[in-house]
């Protein structure tokens, strides 16, 4: 990583592959000390499963922690160099860089909201990515997208797996995301893939044949740098679990590469030799890790899991837990809570066993403003004791307005692309909710996806469905939309509506309504609006051109069809 390497030679740190410049917590990685191969793997997953998750809309907050240049505000994109700054998200998404549909695009589970492979991502280039896999374009065809920092386009031969697309960051970053991919095939590796481009449902090895060697190759080519460093700080502060792969670049080559077999002993890697002591040691939370909850709308509450984890902790004597105000500077501590409580203790056995131990830590604010207290964690025989911060803001609870769902477009027997605008411009959106109803011999079923622009690429579809949208704002769901249907090859099914009708009277449509719409948008097939109406009465005639229309209206559910034909 050129710019990296010069950073880290000007600051005199070394990238080199000790460990001794990562700020490492006493005890945390002991337990993979002398395993090998699959078992290193699963002690390794062990270790960092279990972290404090974060919310959704609160990812940009947290990226302004993580991701952006450290002699700027601008925001460190990976995927593109357009230059966007905090604290403006706007041109920007939260990119889940191992794709969310892998895994079938679950929103409950830990990773849609990992940082360790969620990086912000100019919405162009993220559009572009899709969910191809990681690979080498073939330059001797020409490429799909190409900005310079990120390009799509045809795999080289034994590439892809089976994707007819892949995505190849610049040279500067294929590491950043080799060890990220590292990450997740380890974070995750008991999850159920739906898509196997790269990898292979079991806990090992996870990763594929051809994606091994193309990540192992990316990793030696381009090792830790700085900025990698100092994000994997940041996150361990913010969800209590580090990426492995950049503490130790070398453990990819133990689970999968050249020393697979090999036992990882730690006294090679931690300068100083593994040497545990028996002190009593809290490995989580450290100091001054801060628990933020984001922006909550007046009404609401946050919660967040906090791991504790210990070793060594001694027994008979209990961990206290408490939430206090620092005297003349803060006064927010009612606004919190543990479990319920200001103070709670919690068993030292539990915290020394495995698994660790999860608490709850909740804010319910009671007025609007930025609140912020603190949490002190003592006992256990650990010396002295540790505080982190707790933070959130509470805003007015916004009102929101019904999305305006439009035809979709690109439509093909696998896919298509959503499309919907803002039910009221000067709304802020945090994100949207896409509910996709798919119909099949049983009926219909139901499921939710996120969106963060006007538009959503479907590569699942499998035959005719529909979809409405709803805005989301601080946890605040807006009403759902208008509904769209899809059918491959045409749009067939459209819902009639007893408020509307239309039918051709040649060269012309009829409109039939029940009461005046406030808004008439007619549209093509391909989605283009062809005809804006505003205040549309009963019996009112539209001339035109002959072909396929769809009728939508903000106050009508669902759409109607009509084909317009000559006299």
């Amino acid at each position: 990583m050129k710019k990296f390497l010069l950073l880290s030679l000007l600051s005199g740190l070394s990238l080199s592959g000790s460990a001794a410049d990562r700020l490492i917590p006493a005890g945390y990685y002991n337990s993979i000390n002398g395993l090998s191969g699959a078992e290193l793997k699963t002690a390794v997953y062990k270790v960092i499963y279990p972290h404090t998750e974060v919310s959704y809309s609160g990812l940009p907050t947290n990226f302004e922690k993580t991701d952006v240049y450290p002699d700027s505000r601008r925001w460190w994109d990976m995927y593109s160099d357009i230059p966007l700054y905090a604290p403006s998200f706007k041109g920007l998404n939260r990119e889940h860089s191992f794709p969310k549909s892998w895994w079938g695009g679950l929103t409950d589970i830990p990773a849609y909201v990992d940082l360790n492979h969620l990086y912000p991502s100019e919405s162009a280039a993220n559009m572009a990515k899709s969910n191809y896999p990681l690979g080498t374009v073939d330059r001797s065809k020409t490429p799909k997208f190409d900005n310079g920092i990120t390009t799509v386009g045809i795999p080289v031969t034994g590439q892809g797996g089976g994707a007819n697309l892949v995505f190849e960051p610049d040279d500067e970053y294929k590491g950043d995301f080799a060890r990220t991919y590292f990450y997740m095939a380890t974070c995750y590796q008991d999850l159920t893939w739906k898509y196997t481009y790269m990898v292979m449902t079991g806990t090992y090895p996870t990763l594929n044949t051809w994606s091994r060697d193309l990540l192992l190759n990316w990793a030696r080519a381009d090792q830790v740098s700085q900025k990698e460093i100092d994000r994997n700080e940041a996150v361990y502060k913010i969800q209590n679990n580090r990426n492995p792969f950049i503490d130790f670049p070398e453990l990819a080559e133990y689970i999968w590469g050249d020393k697979y077999g090999e036992p990882f002993l730690l006294s090679e890697h931690i300068d100083g030799g593994y040497t545990p002591s028996g002190t009593p040691t809290l490995i989580t939370p450290i100091q001054d890790m801060e628990l933020d909850f984001g922006e909550v709308a007046m009404g609401n509450s946050a919660t967040s899991k906090l791991h504790l984890k210990g070793e060594n902790m001694k027994e008979g004597q209990m961990l206290t837990l408490t939430i206090y105000d620092r005297p003349g500077v803060t006064d927010d501590a009612d606004k919190f809570n543990i479990d319920g409580k200001a103070t709670v203790k919690v068993s030292p056995i539990a915290v020394n066993a495995a698994d660790g131990l999860w608490v709850n830590v909740t804010y319910t604010p009671t007025e609007t403003g930025l609140h912020e207290t603190r949490m002190v964690i003592s006992g256990g025989g650990i010396s002295g004791s540790v505080g982190i911060g707790l933070k959130g803001e509470c805003l007015e609870r916004p009102e929101l307005t019904a999305p305006i769902a439009l035809a979709a477009t690109d439509i093909t027997e696998t896919s298509y692309t959503a499309n919907w605008e803002p039910g009221a411009q000067d709304e802020v959106i945090d994100y949207y909710i896409v509910n996709r109803t798919i119909y099949d011999s049983h009926g219909g079923s139901t499921t939710q996806v996120v969106a963060e622009d006007t538009w959503l690429e479907i590569n699942d579809f499998s035959g005719s469905e529909s979809y409405t949208v709803q805005a989301v704002r601080l946890g605040v769901v807006s009403p759902a939309s208008n509904s769209i249907i899809v059918s491959p090859g045409a749009i067939t099914g459209v819902y009639q509506s007893a408020k509307l009708t239309a039918k051709n009277i040649g060269g012309a449509i009829l409109i039939n309504t029940t009461s005046t719409l406030p808004e008439l948008r007619i549209i093509e097939p391909s989605g283009r609006v062809v005809r804006r109406l505003e205040d549309v009465d009963d019996n009112t005639v539209i001339e035109l051109p002959d072909g396929l229309y769809l009728l939508v209206s903000n106050s009508v559910s669902g759409a109607v069809k009509v084909i317009v034909t000559p006299n």
